[in-house]
């Protein structure tokens, strides 16, 4: 039986503003109406015909921003989950067109840490989660790479997975990046360069782990009927899922080598109608490689244990079969701080075919998964051609 959601909301414009110098002469402010504006531009609206807008940039975030560019707004969303927060926005967005609630949704994001305009990045507070103050700075586990390093190494111990397999990781997505002239680390690497550069937090060395640049994105969904009319081929949200297992303590994490994809990745997948082996391109967060690895499990594109062979021997980079991060990824294109906007503006331009250089031929589903906090929350987006229906 199909779901009610499958296919009735469409992304029909999709923008990002990255620079190859990691640096914007913007401010996130700035970003943030140029973003909407070229999102609206691209899908053939414009901001008369907006009467949603969705950002998590600060306090009352969306109202701010919908007073600035003359929004009326009958729907408002400032869900913040961190680097999944944008996959969360467009799961809201879906059931809210579905609704009636709202016709035009506009997502939004904007942070300039590499320039030191926002040095926070938008990245969510962590001034009332008591477990984390409490029990894990203490200990030396801060933020965000000694946290990550517990998830590598427990998954080391349980599954046998090596260094030198999370380098194959960085090396895929760095190969992608090559092909990318907005990405901001082009020159190709090898596993024994992931491996000679610096350790940040063992086992993780500084290769594994994601930029620091200024970025901005934005999104534009609306109902599939009226998507068929605009300037754009839309891109169909086929299926949506998010988990979330703990907050922003990595000590509460119920299992160190299990992510909340297990479960937004399989409500997705059912959602869409397909199965992982359906899917042609999938973009994903990857702060660190073992978050991109531990992904891949959860997704179901290989069992739980089995990603370090896996996405060895290339599979994952060009000429791979399964392409992923085909922009570069956190690792060498951008990342601002929340990375999940790009997963989702780089999979709607491989299913509108417009990246002629590193375009996944006959791309017609793509995945987009977000993560959020400290591997705390999930979100998994199916996207689908007018062909996926």
């Amino acid at each position: 039986m199909t779901h009610p959601l499958r296919g009735q909301s469409a992304i029909v414009g999709a923008v990002d503003a990255v620079s190859p110098t990691g640096s914007l002469d913007r401010t996130a402010s700035q970003l943030e109406v140029d973003m909407v504006r070229a999102a609206l531009d691209d899908a053939g609206l414009s901001i008369r015909d907006v009467d949603s807008v969705i950002s998590t940039s600060g306090m009352m975030a969306s109202l701010d921003l919908a007073e600035r560019m003359g929004v009326r707004g009958r729907y408002t969303d400032t869900t913040m989950t961190g680097g999944s927060s944008f996959e969360v926005h467009v799961e809201h967005a879906a059931a809210a067109i579905s609704a009636g609630y709202c016709e035009v949704a506009v997502i939004v994001y904007a942070a300039t840490p590499r320039s030191g305009k926002n040095p926070f990045a938008g990245g969510p507070s962590m001034g009332g989660d008591l477990p984390f103050l409490e029990w894990d700075l203490p200990y030396g586990f801060g933020l965000p790479a000694s946290s990550y390093s517990l998830a590598a190494r427990r998954h080391m111990h349980e599954y046998g997975t090596t260094s030198e397999q999370l380098a194959e990781i960085a090396v895929a997505f760095r190969a992608w990046a090559a092909k990318n002239p907005n990405a901001y680390r082009r020159d190709p690497i090898s596993v024994d360069d992931v491996l000679a550069s610096p350790m940040v937090a063992e086992p993780l060395h500084k290769l594994d782990c994601c930029l620091v640049t200024d970025g901005a994105g934005a999104l534009v969904m609306t109902s599939a009927e009226r998507a068929r009319d605009l300037r754009r081929s839309p891109v169909y949200v086929l299926g949506a899922g998010t988990a979330h297992t703990h907050g922003m303590s990595i000590s509460q994490m119920p299992d160190l080598t299990t992510s909340g994809a297990a479960v937004s990745g399989p409500n997705a997948f059912a959602m869409a109608g397909v199965r992982p082996a359906d899917v042609d391109v999938v973009e994903l967060y990857d702060s660190f490689t073992i978050t991109a690895l531990m992904t891949l499990e959860d997704l179901g594109f290989c069992a739980k244990g089995e990603g370090g062979a896996f996405v060895e021997g290339g599979r994952l980079g060009p000429g791979g079969d399964l392409p992923t991060n085909t922009n570069g990824g956190g690792l060498s294109y951008t990342h601002p701080g929340m990375y999940g906007m790009f997963v989702l503006v780089e999979a709607v331009r491989q299913l509108r075919g417009e990246v002629v250089d590193r375009q996944v031929a006959g791309a017609e589903i793509a995945v987009a998964n977000g993560c959020g906090g400290v591997l705390s929350c999930t979100s998994t987006i199916v996207l689908g051609t007018e062909s996926t229906l």
